[in-house]
């Protein structure tokens, strides 16, 4: 027989998501000083290291039945840090400091889609606190894929060596709709609750490989064109997504 576990002590095992969790909270940390210190592509891969992170931490928490209240309150505050604050901050120092109020005032458009949309994702979460399975579809864009998205303009400038591609107002103006997406009343697959038939899972595994390793060989290029096909994605999905989510909440007939 198994011993008993202790309700008053965690196991070091158990501790690994908030661990996880707290890594990429110094991560984000990490990047906004790199970003300062115009260290840019050093910064970028730090935030993407904190969005792998993200994507890892709740579900081995879950796998490992060590979720906690505050578990979820601190990766929702590591959330806010890593993809509502960090990705505009690097933006910001790395091509709008010129234009002071213009850029700024993207920056807190940004910020507060982001920090609008956890808090909207939490009160909905302890709505559904025990109600059961995930949900298929996210409202509006997911907070990292917006943080992933947000800093397209430094991917393709960094694949083509140069020190900018989008005029200083435009680029605002994509980082303030990129927020406004993240707070959108539209439904976006979510790949979480995604399952593929048996017979298809090598070739799955196959083109998982294939997209590491174009992301680690071709960072920004393949950066670039993921972040592309995600958006087309999304546009292409929308009706389809609609339907399917007025369908889950159809009333079912007796």
């Amino acid at each position: 027989m198994s011993p008993k576990r202790d309700p008053h002590h965690l196991t070091l095992i158990q501790l690994l998501p908030n661990m996880l969790t707290v890594t990429a909270i110094c991560a984000g940390l990490t990047a906004i000083r790199f970003g300062l210190q115009g260290n840019y592509e050093l910064a970028v891969q730090l935030i993407l290291l904190a969005a792998i992170l993200d994507g890892v931490d709740g579900r081995l928490a879950r796998a490992l039945g060590s979720d906690s209240k505050m578990g979820a309150e601190l990766d929702s505050l590591a959330d806010f840090l890593n993809f509502g604050v960090a990705p505009v901050m690097l933006l910001y120092v790395w091509a709008l400091d010129d234009t002071r109020s213009l850029g700024w005032l993207a920056v807190l458009v940004y910020a507060v889609c982001a920090v609008t949309r956890l808090a909207r994702f939490n009160v909905a979460r302890k709505a559904e606190d025990g109600a059961g399975a995930e949900n298929a579809y996210f409202m509006g864009i997911p907070s990292p894929a917006g943080a992933i998205l947000v800093m397209l303009p430094m991917y393709v400038s960094f694949a083509m060596e140069r020190s900018s591609i989008l005029p200083d107002a435009l680029l605002a103006i994509y980082i303030a709709v990129i927020g406004l997406l993240m707070i959108g009343r539209f439904p976006v697959w979510s790949f979480k609750t995604t399952q593929i038939s048996q017979r298809r899972v090598k070739m799955f595994l196959v083109g998982f490989a294939a997209i590491g390793a174009a992301i680690a060989i071709y960072t920004w290029v393949a950066l670039a064109l993921l972040s592309v096909v995600y958006i087309s994605a999304v546009v292409w999905m929308l009706p389809s997504s609609r339907r399917a989510l007025a369908k889950e909440k159809a009333p079912r007939e007796p």
